[in-house]
């Protein structure tokens, strides 16, 4: 019989976990996590859309002291409107990926404009915070992506394979 070495702490050992199949219980639970944590990001851009494509008088005053030109404001309500529709479909993965991608920019370079700009603390962290509930519905759209419920099948190792065909 042959003795692998104990995994090194951190090594394949927590590669396999990481890989693991799910109870059906907890792909359940992560799915229904993801659609309202992505139900409530999207909303919130939705809402962002609407007042962009409406030219809203607060958010154009914004955009204005920020020193952005007030096209802005349609280009980002379309470019949202089409990322929301990228999530929410999920035609392709692909395009989901970049949806995503395009908020992150989107909300980062809120944050850092409201920043420099010298904002109220409440006006600078809400773009920060919509990034963070964006992130969380990222990463458990990634969990369902890579962890799909797996049915157990009949497999032999490597050992106990040799032993059934050397007694076949």
């Amino acid at each position: 019989m042959i003795h692998s070495p104990p995994p090194a702490r951190g090594g394949w050992a927590r590669f396999v976990l990481s890989i693991a199949p799910m109870s059906r219980t907890k792909a359940r639970r992560l799915r229904l996590a993801h659609a309202i944590v992505t139900l409530l990001f999207l909303s919130l851009q939705g809402w962002a859309a609407i007042q962009f494509l409406n030219e809203s008088p607060r958010i154009s005053d914004t955009l204005l002291a920020l020193g952005y030109p007030a096209y802005l404001m349609k280009m980002l309500g379309v470019a949202t409107l089409l990322g929301i529709a990228a999530i929410a479909t999920g035609v392709s993965p692909t395009l989901k990926e970049w949806a995503y991608a395009g908020f992150a920019l989107e909300q980062c370079g809120a944050f850092a404009s409201h920043l420099s700009a010298g904002d109220s603390l409440r006006t600078t962290l809400l773009p920060a915070a919509v990034f963070a509930i964006q992130l969380v519905s990222y990463i458990l759209w990634k969990r369902t992506q890579r962890a799909p419920v797996r049915r157990r099948r009949a497999s032999f190792s490597m050992y106990e394979r040799a032993t059934v065909e050397s007694h076949a």
